[in-house]
C-alpha cells in the first residue's frame, strides 16, 4: 500500500532493472492477479501494476475517473523514483485509464500499448450494462463470485466454458477445445480469484474522450471475435489517434495470450518497444521491489 495526495492505493512493483512497464489492469481482477506480462518480465522490464479504483484494497474514492487515477499513479510513480515509463499497457476495462495516463502524462509515459482493451465508444451493451449492475452492486458481488467461484471449483470444465460464454462471439465449447491444457489450468485458477469489488460497476461510466490529445507511439492489439469488448473499440482507437498501430490476432476469446499467433504478436510488441529494456531510455531509479 501506498499513500498519495488522493488516499491509499495498492500496487505491486516488481523490480528487475531500470525500465519499467506501467500495467493498467482489467475488470475483475487486481494487482496481485497478473496476466500477459510474462512478454515484459522475460524481457528484464520492472512492471509497476497498481489496483485501479474499487479493485483488491484501492479504495473507489482514490482517483475514481481515470483522469484521477492516472494523476495517483503518476504520484505514485513518483514516490518509487520513477521518472519515466517504457510503455503503459492498458488491459481490458484498463484501457481508458492507460489512454488518459498517456494524454496527461507525457513526460512520464514514453509508448502506449491496448490490449483488448475498451475504448471511447460506448460500452458495454445495454444487456450486459444492466446485468452489471443487478449482479455486481455492492450487495450482490460477493455472493455472484461466490456462486462462480464455487461451479469452477466444483466442475472446472463446465465452469470454464461458462465463463468462456462471455468471453467470444465463437461457441463456448470451440473456444475451449482451442485450449491447451496448461493455458486452461491457468484460466481456471485466474477465475477461481477474480472478485468486482466495487470496480467494475464504476468501469460502466462514460469517460472523456482523449484520443486527439496522445502523442505518443500506440500499439493496439485485439482480436474480432472479442465477446468482452468488441473489435469496433480497437479500430476506433486506432483511426482516431494519430499513427497508432494495430494488430489483429487470431485468438477466438479476449484473451489474446493464450493464442497460436500470440509469439509473433509478442515479437511486434517487443519491435514497438525497441527489443529490451537496454534499447528504452529510462528514468528510473532504484527503490523498493515488490510492495
Amino acid at each position: 500500500m501506498a499513500q498519495v495526495r488522493a488516499g491509499s492505493v495498492e500496487y505491486r512493483f516488481e523490480r528487475r532493472g531500470d525500465t519499467t512497464i506501467l500495467v493498467f489492469h482489467g475488470g475483475h481482477v487486481r494487482a496481485g492477479l497478473p496476466i500477459g506480462e510474462n512478454i515484459f518480465a522475460a524481457a528484464g522490464y520492472s512492471i509497476l501494476a497498481p489496483s485501479r479504483p474499487g479493485y483488491g484494497r484501492t479504495p473507489l474514492g482514490t482517483g475514481r475517473s481515470p483522469a484521477g487515477f492516472a494523476d495517483v499513479t503518476a504520484q505514485l510513480c513518483e514516490q518509487l523514483g520513477i521518472r519515466a515509463v517504457a510503455a503503459v499497457v492498458g488491459i481490458s476495462g484498463g484501457g481508458p485509464t492507460a489512454l488518459t495516463m498517456a494524454a496527461r502524462h507525457p513526460d512520464l509515459v514514453q509508448r502506449l500499448i491496448l490490449e483488448s482493451a475498451v475504448g471511447f465508444l460506448p460500452w458495454p451493451d445495454r444487456g450486459i450494462r444492466l446485468a452489471a449492475r443487478a449482479m455486481l452492486n455492492s450487495f450482490t458481488e460477493r455472493i455472484t463470485w461466490t456462486v462462480a467461484h464455487r461451479l469452477i471449483r466444483v466442475a472446472p470444465a463446465a465452469g470454464l466454458r461458462f465463463m468462456l460464454r462471455q468471453l467470444s462471439t465463437e461457441p463456448p465449447a470451440k473456444v475451449f477445445a482451442a485450449l491447451r491444457e496448461d493455458d486452461r489450468a491457468r484460466l481456471i485458477a485466474l477465475f477461481t480469484q477474480m472478485r468486482s469489488g466495487s470496480g467494475f460497476v464504476n468501469d460502466l461510466r462514460a469517460t472523456p474522450d482523449v484520443t486527439r490529445q496522445i502523442t505518443q507511439p500506440v500499439l493496439v492489439i485485439a482480436t474480432r471475435t472479442d465477446g468482452s469488448v468488441p473489435f469496433a473499440q480497437a479500430e476506433s482507437l486506432a483511426a482516431t489517434i494519430r499513427g497508432a498501430q494495430l494488430v489483429v490476432s487470431t485468438a477466438d476469446s479476449h484473451f489474446i495470450w493464450f493464442a497460436d499467433d500470440y509469439p509473433s504478436i509478442a515479437e511486434k510488441i517487443h519491435a514497438f518497444l525497441g527489443s529490451g529494456p537496454s534499447a528504452v531510455q529510462s528514468g528510473s531509479e532504484r527503490s523498493p521491489g515488490v510492495a
